[in-house]
């Protein structure tokens, strides 16, 4: 609401139908005036599209092993909890080339990530089903 519409006095183009303004044409969406990094923004958007979440132990694991993780990693893993979820999965282990992810399909959570190292020396307990990427 602008200042003019506010005192009851509305501008001429304020009047005008304007389209939809597209997210991504080049003007973008509205700014986003809070004090947010862009990595937590970028964070929060790719939640939103995959569906999935890290729990604070997972974050740590990631981070902690060097896992790569990207969207392209995140939809995959996210695919594979649809899949699990379409066969009834409670806790499953995803197997990737390089790292294993412990989740709970439900939640659509990542509990813990394993890298390839520590993979060979683990044993998966309280999982009911596992799938390979």
């Amino acid at each position: 609401m602008t200042v003019h519409q506010r005192q009851g006095r509305v501008s001429p183009d304020a009047l005008r139908q304007t389209p939809a303004q597209d997210p991504a044409s080049p003007e973008g969406p509205p700014t986003d005036t809070d004090e947010a990094s862009f990595a937590d923004h970028l964070e929060a958007a790719q939640e939103q599209t995959d569906d999935i979440e890290l729990s604070g132990h997972a974050k740590q694991r990631v981070a902690q092993r060097n896992i790569s993780l990207d969207a392209s990693q995140r939809q995959e893993l996210a695919d594979a909890m649809t899949e699990l979820d379409d066969k009834g999965a409670q806790d499953a282990a995803v197997l990737r080339e390089d790292a294993a992810f412990v989740v709970n399909v439900p939640s659509r959570t990542v509990v813990t990530a394993l890298d390839q190292t520590e993979m060979q020396q683990r044993v998966f307990t309280d999982i009911d089903s596992a799938v390979r990427l």
